[in-house]
């Protein structure tokens, strides 16, 4: 045991490349001792779980899945507004349920078991029902989902600010999305090469296949991170759900960088909701071929493999920069798709082109996810961290809701007006996310 610790030490030094490895900031003194474990135990259950949405992504798979099914354009145009907001909505309530108890991993653990008996379910559904019943179950299903996800979420940071230094925290989201960015690489390979790519039987099994592999690292994720050596925390701030929620809110008012994080949070949503409008019109220029499932997936996975390490690094160092610099990236792209489609089109059209501009668009993506996460940790303390999650992950759940306009924006003026709108939105987050005050 002492070996194996005495190599975890070893190996934690490498990755965070720097002398004094045992650092220890805004982390409880008994903590210390045990951060390379907790380390690597997060690390693994953030990797798993990461690969695990990038099989199951919303954007991609289970769209283009219940396309394949023949399920109605409704229910298609949910997928993305649900699986979000109602991970984020329930939190605020969530929160107030999870600060009484002084150890909260074990919330973490029951929430990914049940995103993998949901996924499981998903299977049942689509192999024994008719198509559009199955849609309907599929997306009823995404919704537990969803709230399982929710209590991950609240549980995920609290945890990661209780065992894990600032300097570090980013370096873990970043790690863990190269790694899953790399098997991600693996599975579209593997799709690629598989045949067949039709809407039959064995596109079906495909799916099916997809989400038990997604199911089962869920349930690995929940084993990993029940090993995560967390201490006991504060309780404060227990007490009726719904009293205490109301009362979170009142932090919106009363604490001004907090206010200033959630609306440069809520303007971050552009590096989002840009990708699905942008593939649209990559598949209007001409790149809607059989393939195009494992091309997706590919540039997902290349971007979380490439970007996740440096994003992780700077966010250290400047987590709101790095805000700012993946909103601007995801500017750039969606007026690079834009001048491209309407007048470079061969641009655009050319597989290797539509892919790149995706590719950019996922590493826009991380870089948003990482940076919000690691100045949201970074900024709150052990009293409060939860409640910030909470409280800032149910507005941004409302916010979310409002995506859905997007589809009728997109009904009436057509998909350009709404990469339109959200390049305004993206310039807009630049300018907020810079005026953020450093709490690295």
């Amino acid at each position: 045991m002492e070996k194996a610790d005495a190599v975890a030490d070893r190996i934690y030094s490498l990755l965070v490349e720097e002398e004094d490895a045992r650092v220890c900031r805004d982390i409880p003194e008994e903590a210390c001792h045990e951060q390379p474990r907790a380390f690597f135990a997060q690390l693994g259950a953030q990797t798993l779980t990461k690969l695990g949405d990038a099989l199951t992504s919303s954007r991609l798979v289970l769209a283009w899945m219940l396309s394949a099914i023949g399920s109605p354009p409704i229910l298609i145009s949910l997928l993305v507004p649900l699986r979000e907001s109602l991970s984020l909505l329930p939190q605020l309530f969530v929160a107030q349920w999870i600060r009484e108890y002084p150890v909260r991993k074990w919330f973490w653990v029951a929430g990914s078991v049940g995103q993998a008996l949901a996924l499981l379910a998903m299977i049942v559904a689509l192999l024994t029902l008719p198509g559009a019943t199955a849609s309907m179950v599929i997306v009823l299903l995404l919704g537990v989902f969803s709230l399982a996800r929710g209590i991950c979420s609240v549980a995920a940071k609290d945890v990661l600010g209780k065992t894990v230094s600032k300097s570090r925290r980013g370096r873990l989201t970043g790690l863990a999305a190269s790694a899953a960015g790399l098997a991600t690489l693996v599975v579209a390979a593997v799709l690629w090469l598989a045949p067949g790519t039709g809407a039959g039987d064995g596109d079906i099994r495909m799916f099916a296949a997809l989400l038990g592999i997604a199911s089962a690292l869920w349930l690995l994720a929940a084993f990993v991170y029940s090993n995560v050596p967390e201490t006991p925390g504060a309780t404060e701030g227990g007490g009726n759900a719904i009293v205490e929620a109301v009362r979170s809110l009142g932090i919106l008012r009363s604490d001004r960088q907090f206010r200033d994080f959630v609306l440069a949070r809520m303007l971050l949503v552009a590096t989002a909701f840009a990708i699905p409008y942008i593939v649209v019109l990559i598949q209007r220029a001409g790149n809607a071929g059989a393939a195009s499932l494992a091309v997706l997936l590919f540039a997902e996975g290349a971007a979380g493999l490439l970007s996740g390490p440096f994003w992780g690094r700077w966010a250290d160092a400047s987590s709101h920069r790095v805000m700012a610099a993946a909103a601007a990236l995801s500017g750039a792209v969606i007026t690079a798709t834009l001048l491209s489609f309407h007048g470079l089109h061969a641009l655009i059209a050319h597989p290797m082109g539509g892919a790149l501009l995706l590719f950019a668009a996922a590493i826009a993506h991380h870089g948003a996810r990482v940076g919000r996460k690691t100045y949201l940790v970074d900024m709150a303390t052990s009293s409060n961290r939860s409640q910030y999650t909470a409280v800032s992950n149910t507005v941004l759940g409302l916010f979310l809701l409002c995506g859905a306009g997007l589809g009728i924006l997109d009904t009436y003026l057509g998909t350009s007006a709404v990469l339109l709108l959200l390049l305004f939105v993206a310039l807009a987050a630049v300018l907020r996310c810079r005026a953020l005050p450093a709490v690295d």
